[in-house]
Order: C-alpha cells, then structure tokens, then sequence
C-alpha cells in the first residue's frame, strides 16, 4: 500500500485497542439514538393526528380569538420542539454513520502548562463523548485545541481559547489512517502534516466528488481557514494548491465557531458551473454540516433581469469568443464592457443621468394616468440634491397615490360600471350591505350609488393591482432605455484601441440585442450594475458570508456587483491568476481594484500544488510566466505523453487506445478535453463508434459520475480527474495567451496520468517545454499495441 510504513508501529495494538473502543461507544450511541429518532417519530405522528383536539375555536369575540390564536400557536410550539429534537438526532446519527468506520485521523498528546502529565487528544471530524463521564474520546477538528495539530511542531506550543491564550508543550503528533474501524497506517510526523499521510491521501483514486481534507490540512491551509478577522480574503495559488478545499473546510469552521448565530443558510457560494456545484456538494455534509448556499454569477445576473431580458448564458459567450478569435471585434468588444475603463465610464454617465432620465408612462386599460413626460415632470420635481434611488422612489410614491385618486375618481364611471358586470353575486351582496350600513350612518347617503361605488372600485382594484405591482417594482423607469442610450450616444466617440467603424457596429449590435429582448452576457453585469446604481441596490441582508471561487474569471464590474449586493457580508475570495479562461483580461487580481472595493483585504498565498504527481506539475508549470514559483509535491508518476497524429481518425484510435489503459491501471475518473464543445461532441462520436462508454459534459451537466467524459475544458474548472488525456493541441488550436492558459487548465486536472494528442505539429506551448518534462511517443506504435 503506497504511503505505509514499511514497519509496524510499536503502539499499533494499543492505538487499534482504543480505535475498537471509541467504535463500540459509537455503535452504542448509534443504537440509543435509533431509540430516540423512533420515539420522537412516534410521538409528532400522535401530536399531529391529536393537534386539534387541545384547541378550542371560539371567535366570537376579540378576547376569544386572541384565545384561540395563542392556543394554536402553543401546540405549534411544542410540535416544533419535538420536530427540532428529531432533526437534531438525525443530523447527530447522520455525522456518527460517516464518522465510524474512522474515528479519528490524529492524536497529539498536549501537556498544559503547570501539569506534570500530557493528555492524549484525539481529532476526528466531530467530536464524540464518552456517555459515562462526558469526556471526550475525539475532540471536533475545528476545536481550539485541534489547531495544535495542524499549526505546531512538537515542543512548546500554544492555540487560542474563547479565556485567551492557552500554552504547553506538544510531546506527541500522530497520524492515523484507519478504515472499517481498522487501522491500515499509522505515522508519528515532527512536520504538520506528515509527508507519508499527505502521500497516502493524494495517491487514492478520485471518485468525481471532492471530498474533505481535515486529516491533510497544511499550515498555510489553516491559517485561512481558521482566519476568523479578515473582513476579506484573496487567497490565490496554483491550480491543485487546496484553494476551494480550505475554502470549504473554512465555511464548515465558521459555521462551527458561531453555531448558534450562524447556520448555512446565511453563506454562499459562487461557483463556476452548476458542475462544479455537484461536485463539492459532498464536503460539509461528510464534516456533519448542511450545505450552505450555492449559485453560480450566472444563476444571479438571470434571477435579476428575468422579467426584462433573456441573458446568454457564459458559455454560449465562450463558444460565440473561441469561434471568432481573440483578436476580433467581438472579443475586443467582451473586453472593453469588463475593464475599468467602462466601468468607470458608467459610473460618470449616471452621475449625469438626471436630466436624461427616461420613464414608461403609466396606463390602466388603455387610459393614460401618467404620460411619460407627466413622470418625467414628477421626477424633476424632486430635490436634485438627492440620490437617484430616492428620487425615484418619491416619484413611486406619487404614482402611487394617483393611482389611488384614480380608483377613487373613476369608480363611478360607465366604462368600469360595465365591468362590474362580470362580479360574482357575493360582491354584489358585500357592497349591499356596507352600503346599508353606512347609510345607517349617513341618511343622506345614497344607498344604491354607493353600493354602484364600492363595485366600480373592487373592479378597479383587481384592474390596478399589476400597475400597482409596475410602479412598487418601479419598472415604470427607462433602465433599458438609459443603457440602450449610452450606446447610441457613444457610438461616435470610440474608446482608445477601437477603430469608428469598428466601434459603431459594436455599438449597433447592442442595441439591436436589447432590441430583440436579449442581453450578451457581457452587457448583462454593466446592465444591471447600472440599474442599481439607478434604482438603488437590493441589499442580500441574509447573507453575512460570500465565497467566490475562480474570481480571476470576474470582471471589475463583476465585483463592484457582489459587493454592491452583499455590502455587509465578509467576503472569501479564490483564484488563479493562470486559470484565466474568461474573455475579461488582464484578471482582476493583478488590479489595485481589489483592495479598493474590499477594504481590510487580506492575500494569502497558496505555492505548493498537491492534486498532480510531481512530474505533471514539472511540465505545466512552465506554461506559465510564474511558474518556477510553483513547488511540486514529491508524489512520483508517469510523464506526460503527447502523441502527433495525422488526423481526428487517428486521434480518436490514440485516445481510445489510452483510455483502455487508464482502465487498466484502475482509474474512476478520466476526461477527454477539448478547446470547444462542437470538438467535443464530433470526438465523442468518434470514440462512441470505437465502442468507447463515455459520457457527455455540456452546459447542462449537472453532476459528474465515475468513468470517461468529454468535454470542453473550461466545463472542468476546479474539477479533478485520475486520468486527463487533452485532445488536438496543436499549433493551430494552441497559440494565443488564451488558448495557453485553457491548455494550461486542461492540463492542470490530471491527477495521476496526463496524456495530450496533437493533430499535426503541436503547440508552442508544448515544445517549448524541457524535453526532459514529457514524452514523445509515436502514435502508430500507440494503436499498435
């Protein structure tokens, strides 16, 4: 077994003997709680079968329903309560069912200071009690007295307490990796983490779900992980370094220290892709955490503007760049609406707006109640020393109660007593007797006109109620038109690097877009970052923290969004400066912007990749300008393969080939990936028609699941795969700075074996790597064997 001590541990029997009691009071626990969860099942199936029976329904008069309303609410409470008790037993057997079969990964023995004896302290992924005295037999990861383990050598040590600091020394730290209750390694490591535990962990075959890393967390990891102060935090680092990892094992340690004050509902997580979102989804659940929030920008940008547009989705743009070239209009265009430079130049067209503001009039059937000018006139009127947002809103207000003039004013009027018409009798029969009443009131009243009153204003109601909803929403303002504007005026004033031409037919295209109802996803952020500052933000109060991940992949405006939307949430951000695959370039991480929009910003710096053997990381590393900066652990493989073939006929018998070795060598996940989806789809039927089984990865995927896949290398951020063969990189496909750091990121999810296959001369990005960093092989010798 790779990473086994080649000895046995001279503590081994003693370890297992205290591994096989720790299981017994597991197995224990898990019998009473089966006990309670049946009990507690029992008694909410009784409760609700009975809920009524306690409840007596008097409303006759207001101290009865005031009665009977806290009556109904008690016996929710105690349902509550009791359905709260379960939920909670269930959770505490769900962590306990993931956490037998290994107790515990750790063992340090710490000796406070003033004592004279050491203590044993055994880490698992939650804490367990012995049932007896209430001691711990295995100390939560996340405790204070964990972080010894991760952050100490052995010798004086200290970890902070909620009392303060607490000090001693560290005489023991141990690792363990135990499965089935049964100790298979065993490690007594001077480092934090010892190379032989890291060794085992990252020599396991992947089985297309990230999974926690509590037992292999290195310092550095820690360090952002357990960062409790930061208001916000970049951590940046080369792709396999444990970015989204200590990302999410520092959501689950939040969530642990502020339990109580803080639940997973209140986080949430930017992802690339909803790929990658299934395939993270397994991380806190495995830690005895629900999972926080997920979305994707996409997912937000949409759930936004769904009533106004339909927004292309990122991958289409990705498509719709790749096919016209880096160096198009098109792709220039993609650049200009995520740089600074136009997200500054929003910010000084609405600074200016007021006096172009546009408005929809304001119609009821037909009936104008607000021209456009009459709004326009409305906002004009209000203090120019204001905000936009509250400007708008006072004329909202206004609107609003001429709508209410309005129902008043027309109640009587024909084309709304014709409508009245169509009321069911039981209105009828309501504005008889209200009539009736208040000509009890008022003698003089007319009985039958004001019963014809109160018709003509429920007609109203129900007429007005989504114009009410219009103006509420304040969609009675031009956003469209005010975005739409800017092009029109700009469209004879090119930015610096555009041609006029040029730049009037970029500018005709948007235009014509949002003409049709469409947004390009690149106007989409621009669009709606404009709208808020228009409108006013519509602050996410909930939500007190936001991981982005990738966020070398958002633009300016793109985070001056997120912090716009979530001004009063911490903010934890992951990326790769290299793993650049968006239009937006350069990356918002080299940019002062950062620092400006997230003040307090903290960087952490990830240098060691640990997901590839040492000779991948060799060879890709010297794709990137930086790349001497990343440090390879030393887990031994094959070298990489590349492989020139004649055609895509030939390609296809190569990648065949490979994939049955991969098969061989006892790989779950292996991925072919492609520079677009249209080569993925022709390859995948090539493949399928050389009895290949593989699976499809598109927009659409949704989650991934051991065997082969084809893809488009930027569906596989983040994600990682035993086996990598990238298929075509050759000179032709390979050549711009994208095109590297796609090749790059392709290259980067191989954890064991990486393979390429170039249809004629491959990329420069390839041969001008050391030759001593991959290996030639011949294809026809491939297909041969």
């Amino acid at each position: 077994m790779e990473g086994q001590p080649s000895a046995r541990h001279p503590d081994w029997e003693s370890e297992q003997a205290y591994v096989d009691r720790v299981v017994a009071a597991m197995r224990a626990k898990l019998a009473e709680l089966e006990g309670v969860l049946r009990g507690v099942r029992g008694e909410i199936v009784e409760f609700r079968r009975h809920f009524w029976d306690d409840v007596t329904i008097n409303l006759s008069t207001l101290d009865d329903l005031v009665e009977t309303h806290f009556a109904i609410r008690q016996q929710a409470e105690v349902l509550g309560e009791r359905e709260r008790r379960y939920q909670q037993a269930a959770k505490t057997k769900r962590t306990l069912e993931r956490q037998i079969s290994s107790p515990f990964f750790a063992r340090i023995d710490f000796r406070y200071e003033g004592e004279r004896e050491a203590e044993p302290i055994y880490i698992g992924i939650a804490s367990f009690r012995d049932e007896r005295d209430q001691t711990f037999l295995v100390h939560d990861w996340r405790a204070p007295i964990s972080s010894v383990y991760y952050d100490a050598l052995p010798g004086p040590a200290s970890f902070k307490a909620p009392a303060g600091i607490v000090r001693g020394e560290l005489t023991l730290k141990r690792q363990f990796v135990i499965r089935g209750g049964a100790i298979l390694a065993m490690f007594d490591a001077g480092l934090t983490i010892g190379d032989e535990l890291l060794m085992y962990a990252l020599s396991r075959r992947s089985d297309a779900q990230m999974h926690n890393i509590v037992a292999t967390i290195q310092r550095q990891q820690n360090v952002v992980i357990r960062d409790d102060e930061s208001p916000a935090l970049l951590v940046t680092g080369a792709a396999g370094s444990g970015k989204t990892s200590a990302a999410l094992q520092r959501a689950a340690y939040l969530l642990y220290k502020h339990r109580g004050d803080l639940d997973a509902r209140q986080m949430l997580f930017f992802s690339p892709n909803p790929l990658f979102m299934s395939y993270i989804s397994n991380v806190l659940p495995e830690l005895g955490e629900d999972n926080i929030e997920q979305a994707t920008f996409y997912d937000y940008l949409c759930a936004r503007l769904q009533d106004e547009f339909v927004v292309e989705d990122p991958f289409d743009q990705m498509e719709r760049l790749l096919e016209a070239g880096e160096d198009s209009r098109m792709a220039r265009a993609v650049r200009y609406k995520a740089s600074k430079a136009f997200a500054d130049e929003i910010d000084r067209y609405v600074a200016g707006l007021a006096p172009q503001m546009r408005f929809h009039p304001i119609l009821v059937e037909g009936r104008v109640i607000a021209t456009a000018t009459d709004v326009k006139a409305a906002f004009d009127r209000t203090d120019p020393g204001l905000r936009l947002p509250l400007r708008v809103d006072l004329v909202k207000e206004e609107l609003l109660n001429r709508l209410r003039q309005f129902e008043r004013d027309e109640a009587l009027s024909d084309w709304v007593q014709k409508a009245v018409d169509g009321l069911p009798d039981e209105a009828y029969r309501r504005a008889e007797r209200t009539a009736a009443k208040r000509k009890r009131e008022r003698p003089d009243l007319d009985e039958q006109e004001e019963a014809r009153r109160l018709l003509g204003r429920e007609v109203l109601r129900r007429m007005l109620r989504p114009v009410r909803r219009f103006v509420e929403t304040l969609r009675f303002v031009d956003t469209a038109g005010m975005y739409r504007a800017w092009f029109e005026q700009a469209a004879s004033s090119p930015p610096e690097g555009f041609q006029s031409e040029d730049w009037a037919q970029i500018c005709r295209q948007t235009v014509r877009e949002m003409d049709e109802g469409t947004l390009w996803y690149e106007d989409a952020t621009p669009y709606l970052y404009m709208k808020e500052q228009i409108l006013g933000r519509a602050v996410s109060a909930p939500i007190r923290h936001v991981l982005v991940d990738e966020v070398q992949d958002y633009s300016v405006l793109q985070l001056r969004l997120i912090r716009s939307l979530f001004p009063y949430s911490r903010i934890t951000m992951l990326g790769d400066p290299e793993q650049l695959v968006s239009p937006h370039r350069p990356g918002i991480l080299e940019e002062d912007e950062m620092a400006r929009l997230f003040p307090g910003l903290v960087r952490v710096a990830f240098g060691q990749s640990y997901r590839s053997t040492r000779q991948i990381v060799l060879f890709t590393r010297g794709m990137v300008p930086k790349g001497a900066e990343i440090q390879p652990f030393d887990r031994d493989g094959a070298l990489p393969r590349l492989a020139e073939v004649s055609g895509e006929a030939q390609q296809a018998g190569v990648i065949a080939r490979w994939l049955g070795e991969f098969a061989d060598a006892g790989y779950q996940t292996t991925a072919v990936l492609t520079k677009t989806q249209a080569e993925a789809e022709r390859l995948a039927k090539a493949l399928e028609r050389l009895g290949v089984k593989l699976r499809r990865l598109d927009k659409r995927a949704v989650s991934l699941e051991p065997g082969v896949v084809v893809a488009p290398v930027y569906l596989a951020k983040g994600v990682e795969f035993d086996g990598v063969i990238v298929a075509n990189v050759s000179r032709e496909q390979y050549q711009t700075a994208l095109d590297r750091q796609l090749l790059y990121t392709a290259c980067t999810r191989a954890m064991h074996e990486l393979r390429m296959v170039s249809v004629g001369e491959a990329s420069p990005w390839i041969l001008s790597q050391p030759a001593d960093t991959y290996e030639r092989v011949d294809a026809a010798e491939v297909n041969a064997t």
